[in-house]
């Protein structure tokens, strides 16, 4: 039966995006070098997850001066589909000959909706043609202050090899009908992309694979206190040292009864990676298969409302 070399990349949040396109292009190609066909990184890695929503004193204040300061940074950093840092990204994907799932703050530059920003994932095929643009249903409670709500245009599955892989954000583990449509796209390998996988977010985890049968790859990113915005004060109730990390890892990838293949790992960098066996995704569904034979459509339906945007392009390398 095929199989599947993936990776998944815990690194700190870069400090910026010019920073954070060079150390993915580094693991990246260390990654593709130990045989990697996909590689994934955590939420919003690319400029970095604004953890400073949760752990830093008076972000939701109405026109407040360092909040403002430092969400303009942050939408200056973000990614623009497209772009040369989106361009940069597919010729990493392009160099290494590897699928590459990146978490992303997307702006959006022209048209309807210039200047909002997005909670998306870009998925780079080996020749680094876009393949999938997912943008996050809903922003997850303090993240709606910076984040639009997104929609269900890059809610699929891609073919990759002889696999077929999927990927979710963070909270969208926790609707099950994101869940359901994914499924139906006949997902082999999933990419959950978290800011920090914590327990919770482990069990979300595990169940995706044991529900949806396939392989999931949980994705973390590492932040110290230290490396906070300067402009904001911290909640003293959740920071407490320079040295604390504010974002953990706990990156994973899971098996498709709910075992763990490789981690989880916290609080040091890493390349996860491990080669999957397909044929582990069909034995699992014997017994329990959400599409399949413990499905019943003729009582209980999913309609997905696509809005028409375009979620792929050709991205050719450049010359």
């Amino acid at each position: 039966m095929p199989t599947i070399r993936v990776a998944v990349v815990q690194a700190y949040v870069p400090r910026s995006l010019e920073e954070g396109l060079a150390t993915a292009a580094e693991r990246c190609a260390a990654a593709s070098s130990d045989g990697a066909a996909v590689v994934v990184f955590p939420e919003t890695w690319l400029p970095g997850y604004p953890i400073w929503l949760d752990v830093c004193r008076d972000v939701a204040l109405w026109d407040h001066a360092p909040v403002k300061t430092v969400y303009a940074r942050m939408a200056a950093q973000s990614i623009a589909v497209p772009s040369e840092a989106a361009r940069t990204l597919a010729d990493i994907a392009a160099a290494n000959r590897i699928t590459l799932v990146m978490g992303v703050s997307e702006r959006v530059d022209e048209g309807a909706g210039r200047g909002t920003l997005y909670n998306s994932i870009l998925t780079f095929g080996p020749d680094g043609a876009l393949l999938n643009h997912h943008r996050k249903l809903m922003p997850t409670y303090t993240e709606r202050m910076v984040w639009g709500a997104g929609d269900a245009d890059g809610l699929r599955a891609v073919n990759v090899g002889d696999a077929r892989l999927s990927a979710l954000v963070c909270w969208e583990h926790w609707m099950p009908l994101a869940r359901q449509a994914l499924h139906e796209s006949g997902e082999d390998v999933h990419a959950a992309l978290w800011p920090t996988v914590h327990e919770m977010h482990q069990v979300a985890s595990r169940h995706y694979a044991f529900e949806g049968r396939c392989f999931v790859l949980a994705a973390g990113s590492l932040m110290r206190a230290v490396d906070l915005p300067p402009e904001l004060e911290r909640a003293e109730s959740r920071v407490t040292s320079d040295a604390q990390f504010v974002l953990r890892g706990g990156s994973a990838i899971i098996a498709p009864d709910g075992a763990y293949v490789a981690g989880p790992l916290y609080e040091e960098e890493s390349i996860l990676a491990a080669t999957l066996d397909l044929s582990r995704v069909r034995e699992e569904r014997m017994t329990l298969d959400v599409t399949g034979h413990y499905h019943r459509p003729e009582l209980l339906s999913l309609t997905v409302t696509r809005s028409g945007r375009p979620v792929t392009a050709p991205s050719p390398p450049r010359t």
